[in-house]
């Protein structure tokens, strides 16, 4: 083969800088038409919303089902908002990236000042000594610019207005003024800490924008919904650097906990059901260094198919429940490896101890008598046994936890195995305490994988736990308002539940990353991850800068 002139190889590397570049325009217009669209789909809602409101005011009942019609239009309308703040953002990256193609921007009503009753606080960026063009230090100031910014301080509400003084040079004429300042969102309406409740008001204690919106007006300050949405999406843009480090981090383990839970979701006819997805890493229970973390996923159904794209490139051990979607998973020519199943013996037992709880019969079927199955709790008494001797091995190394398993629990798992299948043989198929044996004994090597590895913890109860805030949310929003709600909501729930996974405040923790993570290059952004986060105290406080 001919080696390649040196015309040649300009010419390819030509070739190939034209090419890079007609993928980053053909990116940025292929973004800029997802933010258009994105745009359209708000605006039609915001329509939608204001005539249903229109026609309640005049010709509807005010009534408390009218009430829930408007809040699920708002929410959907939000959630439009927030998407769209999301895909402009997004085109200003794409298009940054070229020198032909122009982002698209939003069109927005005019912005309305903030109250002129809240106080305000000047923050005075130190002006230049001397004349940036010639050194000189005869500067003489001609005015300043003045930025207001909305920022909260709990439950006091006040402006921070940014200062930037302009000065002209009295000897060459040159006209000099600092830099203006990172603000969190296009726009600069409000601050980190202000952002850093919002976002934590709607993921982290399931307010939706609509109840925050009517408190702060409560509180004297008036800011629209589409207001309170576009800065959701937009700060879900900003963060997205660290979202996928806190993915990479929880696909990295050694060993997984997967669950998933039920969120209804807004359809044309009737709501949906989607799904919560989590993957939470969390080694602490074998003593291991690795911080904790967790890793949210959103889908519309629950097919297996959402599993295999979530952990497309893990190999590892996965505790789950029985759910068949995982299947795939552990099958041995998986092209990125093979996944090592472990189950849950909690939920094994609370298929047994129904059946042996007087309470929860009568709370399920509280019209039929209940009956105590003498079997399953039996079965129970001998799981309970090993969960006592889990306890006291919780948090050692993963070889004195094995050691103490050999020991200890494989004999009572062993004469547990003996048992139920001598007691399977008696029973008819459809008996409960038959069917609540059979989930065991159809997986056992998968419930038993525990005693040959002391990594594996006996239940999944760090997934259930991750998932507890979405459960109980749903009795605050009742339904994500679209997919991509559903999607940002996920995101979000990694932010936060991550941060509580690690101590740490999670509201504080977001106020502090949304002020620094613009200014952070690349290679330090793994200081803002909860596990590695230290507040930054180089600023000067806000009560002192005036």
């Amino acid at each position: 083969m001919e080696a390649l002139s040196p015309a040649d190889i300009i010419a390819l590397r030509q070739a190939l800088d034209e090419a890079r570049s007609d993928a980053a325009v053909a990116r940025a217009d292929a973004a800029n038409a997802r933010a258009i669209n994105s745009d359209l789909e708000a605006r039609i809602a915001l329509q939608a919303l204001q005539i249903a409101m229109l026609k309640r005011d005049r010709f509807g009942q005010r009534s408390e089902r009218s009430r829930r019609l408007i809040d699920q239009m708002e929410l959907a309308f939000e959630e439009a908002e927030a998407t769209a703040a999301a895909d402009e953002a997004a085109a200003a990256h794409a298009a940054a990236k070229t020198t032909t193609v122009t982002a698209f921007v939003r069109a927005r009503p005019s912005r309305q000042p903030l109250p002129a009753h809240l106080p305000r606080e000047r923050v005075v960026i130190p002006s230049p000594p001397c004349c940036a063009g010639c050194g000189s230090n005869r500067l003489s100031k001609l005015g300043e610019d003045v930025t207001e910014t909305l920022e909260v301080i709990p439950r006091q509400w006040k402006v921070i207005q940014t200062v930037r003084e302009r000065f002209a040079c009295r000897a060459c004429k040159r006209v000099s003024q600092p830099p203006a300042p990172f603000h969190v969102t296009p726009r600069a309406l409000f601050g980190a800490s202000m952002l850093a409740m919002l976002l934590f008001e709607k993921f982290g204690q399931h307010q939706p924008l609509n109840r925050q919106r009517d408190r702060y007006a409560h509180e004297g300050v008036d800011l629209s919904l589409s207001t309170l949405a576009d800065q959701v999406g937009a700060c879900t843009a900003a963060l997205k650097p660290l979202h996928r480090l806190i993915e990479a981090h929880v696909l990295a383990a050694e060993r997984l906990h997967g669950d998933d839970t039920t969120v209804p979701v807004l359809a044309k006819v009737k709501t949906d059901i989607g799904r919560i997805w989590t993957y939470v890493r969390d080694d602490r229970p074998f003593g291991g260094p690795a911080p904790p973390a967790a890793l949210f996923h959103y889908s519309r159904d629950r097919r297996g198919e959402h599993p295999r794209d979530h952990l497309a490139s893990y190999t590892g051990i996965l505790q789950a429940d029985a759910y068949a979607g995982y299947n795939e998973l552990f099958k041995p020519g998986r092209s990125a490896g093979q996944v090592t199943r472990a189950l849950c013996w909690a939920h094994a037992r609370r298929k047994l101890f129904v059946l042996a709880d007087v309470a929860t019969q009568m709370k399920r079927k509280p019209d039929i008598a209940p009956v105590i199955s003498p079997l399953a709790l039996e079965a129970v008494a001998r799981i309970d046994r090993i969960f006592d001797i889990e306890r006291a091995i919780c948090g050692k190394t993963a070889e004195e936890r094995l050691a103490v398993r050999q020991e200890l629990v494989t004999p009572i798992v062993t004469e547990l195995e003996h048992w139920l299948r001598q007691q399977r043989a008696t029973l008819a198929r459809h008996n409960p305490v038959a069917v609540a044996i059979n989930y065991m004994l159809k997986d056992w090597t998968a419930f038993t994988r525990f005693l040959a590895d002391g990594r594996i913890c006996l239940t999944n109860n760090a997934a259930e736990r991750a998932l507890r805030g979405v459960a109980l949310g749903r009795k605050s929003w009742l339904f994500a308002g679209s997919d991509r709600g559903g999607q940002r909501a996920a995101f979000m729930y990694s932010l936060i539940v991550t941060a509580k996974l690690n101590d740490i405040d999670p509201q504080a923790w977001l106020a502090d990353v949304l002020a620094r993570i613009a200014d952070l290059p690349q290679q330090r952004l793994a200081e803002l991850l909860p596990w590695n986060w230290r507040p930054d105290t180089s600023d000067v406080p806000l009560a002192q800068a005036a």
